[in-house]
């Protein structure tokens, strides 16, 4: 999958604005039982917020989104506060919810 561009991650936030997080990151950090969840919610919802519970330092909360980027083979759209957006477009073109617009609006 080619990088999000900066319209489409303006879109995909768009479309996250009204969902709730997910997955919530505790004061365990990451682990295998977090990124497994991730990775099943973005395979069913293709679009996900990502809670940071107890994290309040930027550079920790960017850290942790780009171990679960690389881990899920997804990409991280925008962190804003204590919530991580990410997206992975669905392998199955028939389950595939969200179409991401190919060019830039206008």
């Amino acid at each position: 999958m080619e990088k999000l561009k900066g319209y489409q991650k303006k879109y995909l936030k768009g479309l996250v604005h009204g969902m709730k997080p997910v997955v919530f990151v505790g004061q365990k950090g990451l682990s295998s039982t977090v990124t497994r969840a991730v990775h099943e919610s973005l395979e069913k919802h293709e679009l996900i917020k990502v809670k940071f519970g107890d994290f309040k330092e930027k550079s920790q909360k960017k850290e942790m989104a780009g171990v679960i980027e690389k881990e899920t083979a997804s990409e991280l759209v925008g962190i804003i506060g204590h919530i991580a957006i990410f997206y992975r477009q669905q392998k199955n073109p028939e389950k595939r919810k969200i179409q991401v617009p190919k060019r830039k609006p206008g």
